[in-house]
């Protein structure tokens, strides 16, 4: 069995943002189990942004996530150096808007994380495993995930220049389990054209860079005092991305991934459909054990009854973070005599509802919220995709975006399966219980 794992140490690295030029100090610290990944801005009141594609916000030419006003741009290189060594659980301090740039590679932080000590954790690593080709296309651009009885994740990648560039069409596989990251992937650097440079220089980014810094390939190979660290640097450099964009799935893979001329934005999309899939089979084995809080419990901590009481069980609760429940949908529910009596459809509103009230189980674990009650305030962003129907089982997740000691802002969403049937953004007012009477 595979066990998770993260940092024996703290460490920090520090250097300016490779697009904005601004500087960052990012601290690398341990996690316990089952944590994942998870980014904290420091300088915007330790706004938590978990490193999953579910937060990715489109940038040109990076990878950024974000939650709520607090994003972090640029973080593929450092995901990447994490995914390469095989850590599971990190929280990353950072004070600014941009990971460091730094050298344009992996090795900076794959070399940080090392000297911090790697740990052994006992809780079991979830890998998900490719059982079918999932494939993702724009244009000439792919890439897929395929099955593979070989253990880990191989990649390959085709990049495709044309004849008579520079750069040229450059093919490199690499074996996760096999390889080794430290030196086959993890040096090689973002590279960019010369005419993408000057381009970028005239829009304002980038302007903090030499060719001595950033590794700018013109007609005659790479320009100022740059040299390729390998004859395919940039084919490497893409697996490099490739790898750090994959561990935005919140797990590692078993498979093998085939890109060919894919970028951050068609690797985001891979993520996401590969997600679904991760969400249904997590849900499914927790489903079958897990129990943090059953209906006499939830009874004790919601102030809902029959018929309104929505939860059936909690199967995981994340601290104030993030929570899991279950809802198991029956003939027998009372809404269905009228909802409709030919055709029975659970209500989109009381989907909601149920959704709302495991975000008030959640904001319940957080002690300055003892005594409080969580009323509804406002919903956004609802999106009702998938009929419930009886004989479907919920999953409900609620996630923190920000919760102050009297407004709490959560982001939900509720699935049958691998497919969404629901989501909304929920806000609440946090009253005294008293208030209520």
């Amino acid at each position: 069995m595979e066990r998770q794992h993260t940092i024996a140490n703290s460490v920090s690295i520090a250097g300016l943002g490779l697009f904005s030029g601004k500087p960052a100090t990012l601290t690398f610290k341990p996690a316990p189990e089952n944590h994942g990944v998870v980014f904290v801005r420091t300088d915007l009141n330790d706004t938590h942004i978990p490193a999953l594609v579910t937060h990715v916000v489109r940038r040109d030419r990076r990878t950024a996530i974000q939650s709520g006003d607090a994003a972090i741009d640029t973080c593929e290189h450092c995901m990447s150096a994490i995914a390469g060594l095989n850590i599971d659980n990190l929280l990353i301090e950072i004070d600014g808007p941009e990971v460091p740039g730094l050298d344009g590679s992996a090795q900076p932080f794959m070399e940080a994380l090392q000297n911090a000590g790697r740990v052994e954790q006992d809780a079991k690593r979830f890998r998900l495993k490719i059982e079918e080709p999932v494939v993702v296309r724009s244009g000439d651009a792919m890439v897929m995930a395929v099955p593979s009885d070989e253990p880990g994740m191989q990649v390959v990648y085709d990049l495709d220049y044309g004849d008579g560039t520079t750069i040229g069409r450059q093919l490199r596989s690499f074996s996760l389990r096999n390889g080794d990251y430290g030196h086959e992937i993890a040096p090689a650097r973002t590279f960019v054209l010369e005419e993408e440079a000057q381009a970028l220089k005239a829009a304002g980014i980038g302007t903090h860079l030499s060719e001595d810094e950033v590794l700018v390939i013109g007609n005659q190979g790479p320009m100022g005092a740059n040299r390729f660290r390998y004859a395919d640097e940039p084919v490497r450099h893409k697996i490099v991305d490739l790898i750090g964009d994959l561990f935005l799935l919140g797990a590692p893979i078993q498979g093998r991934v085939i890109a060919f001329k894919s970028g951050h934005a068609l690797n985001h999309e891979l993520v996401r459909e590969l997600m679904k899939t991760r969400k249904s089979k997590v849900h499914e084995e927790m489903a079958k054990t897990a129990v943090v809080a059953d209906i006499r419990k939830l009874a004790r901590i919601l102030p809902h009854r029959y018929p309104m009481l929505l939860v059936d069980r909690v199967i995981e609760i994340d601290g104030n973070r993030r929570a899991v429940g279950i809802k198991n949908v029956t003939i027998n529910e009372p809404f269905f005599q009228g909802h409709y009596p030919g055709t029975p459809i659970m209500p989109g509103v009381l989907v909601v509802e149920a959704m709302a009230q495991l975000s008030g189980v959640l904001i319940g674990q957080s002690l300055e919220h003892t005594g409080k009650l969580a009323v509804l305030l406002s919903l956004d962003r609802v999106k009702l995709r998938k009929p419930v129907t009886p004989g479907d089982q919920l999953i409900l997740e609620a996630e923190s975006i920000r919760v102050r000691p009297r407004i709490a802002h959560m982001r939900c969403q509720a699935f049958i399966g691998e497919a969404l049937a629901a989501e909304a953004e929920v806000k609440f007012m946090l009253v005294d219980d008293d208030e209520q009477e």
